[in-house]
């Protein structure tokens, strides 16, 4: 299984699609791994090298307890395949990773596509009730190490969503988007410290000039909502799209429809 190593971890990491193509490097959510993309990869292979890996605490990577930089990560893995620059797509906090590198290295970033995702330095945003109550399940599990239930609460809150019920939606997906986080418990007692952009992204983005494609799913929690609203109105080169009838994982929920989308943005701006 191919890995890169870089100080304090080796990296799993998967491509498709030719070398000399356009690269697109695919950053996984906090609940998945990069297994989340496989919906899209033979689609966006076609006619780009797509890049993927498992970063520190996900997947088939492993990592010692050590300071770390997820940018740099990042372009470790463009460096070890030769790509001089590549389109980010990143879900969750995998967006908010690519907002930070695009802000630290624009030369390194050609597009930019978020999905549920915000920028480094993001001001905290008020919970409703409901999304507050969730959130304190969550965290009794963390602090119970209780790691399986946490995986479990974890996908409830995000993907399946606050305000939707778990046996209204395709019992496909459901099963799907808990096995994503399941895989992630082997890595619970791991504790690699990743060190932050500085200054953040949150007011840098007036200088990410690339295309960029902000998505969000309706049924995603408050302050996703608002940071996509942010994205929109900072970044001076965006377009943005609601995927109503999704959460936090829209292009696992919905594969076909995301799969458009993007291909259609990638194909009008050339990347």
């Amino acid at each position: 299984m191919p890995h890169i190593d870089v100080p304090g971890a080796s990296l799993y990491y998967e491509t498709a699609g030719h070398v000399s193509a356009p690269a697109l490097l695919l950053l996984h959510a906090g609940i998945a791994n990069l297994r989340m993309w496989d919906p899209q990869v033979e689609a966006l292979a076609a006619d780009h090298f797509v890049i993927r890996f498992d970063s520190r605490g996900f997947g088939q990577t492993t990592s010692e307890d050590v300071q770390f930089s997820n940018r740099d990560d990042a372009r470790a893995v463009l460096d070890h395949l030769g790509i001089a620059a590549a389109t980010l797509v990143g879900c969750s906090r995998g967006g908010s990773i690519a907002i930070d590198v695009a802000a630290e290295t624009p030369e390194r970033v050609r597009g930019l596509v978020t999905i549920g995702s915000g920028p480094s330095g993001f001001p905290e945003v008020e919970l409703t009730d409901v999304e507050d109550a969730a959130f304190d399940l969550v965290d009794a599990a963390f602090e119970a190490k209780d790691w399986h239930r946490l995986a479990r609460l974890e996908v409830a809150l995000w993907a399946i969503g606050p305000l939707r019920r778990e046996e209204d939606l395709d019992p496909e997906f459901v099963s799907l988007a808990y096995e994503l986080n399941r895989v992630n418990v082997v890595h619970a007692e791991e504790c690699p410290v990743p060190v932050p952009l500085d200054p953040p992204a949150f007011d840098r983005l007036v200088d990410i000039e690339v295309p960029a494609l902000v998505t969000v799913g309706a049924f995603d929690i408050t302050p996703v909502l608002a940071q996509y609203e942010y994205l929109l109105s900072a970044l001076p080169n965006a377009r943005g799209v609601t995927f109503r009838d999704a959460a936090h994982l829209p292009n696992v929920e919905l594969p076909a429809e995301f799969e458009q989308v993007l291909l259609d943005w990638l194909t009008e701006k050339g990347l």
